[in-house]
């Protein structure tokens, strides 16, 4: 009987487990979702506005991306002219890189476009989700 059996069943059974989180990360991808908060009804001022946000992420490496379930949530607010105001972190993913990217693919994306003809508000309240979703 060979006694190494054992030890290497260990080796490999605890190598597994190290190297199992960093691959299921690298089986997955981000998605962004966008919400607009108030009266705005315009899709494609929508678009253009989630277009702009998704073509200036930089997304981290895999091993950088949230766990199952959690999400960073950026606040962004937006003038009349496009102007970004502010942005905030309101939800941390448990990732900082990760958050990171998502405060810097606001902020690169801007300026937006005018607020549509007819919009009563001086400003838009958009948030931007970005979440890790694990490809099957």
């Amino acid at each position: 009987m060979n006694r190494h059996v054992p030890f290497r069943f260990l080796l490999a059974l605890s190598a597994a487990l190290l190297v199992a989180p960093v691959a299921w990360a690298a089986g997955g991808h981000s998605q962004l979702q966008t919400f607009f908060q108030g009266q705005l009804d315009s899709a494609d001022y929508q678009k253009k506005v989630f277009d702009r946000v998704a073509r200036s992420w930089k997304q981290p490496s895999a091993r950088h991306a949230p766990g199952p379930g959690k999400k960073a949530i950026v606040q962004a607010m937006v003038s009349q002219d496009g102007k970004l105001i502010s942005t905030a972190l309101l939800m941390e993913s448990g990732s900082k890189v990760w958050d990171a990217a998502a405060l810097a693919a606001v902020k690169k994306a801007a300026p937006f476009p005018r607020l549509p003809e007819g919009s009563a508000s001086p400003s838009l309240e958009v948030h931007f989700h970005w979440s890790w979703t694990v490809t099957p």
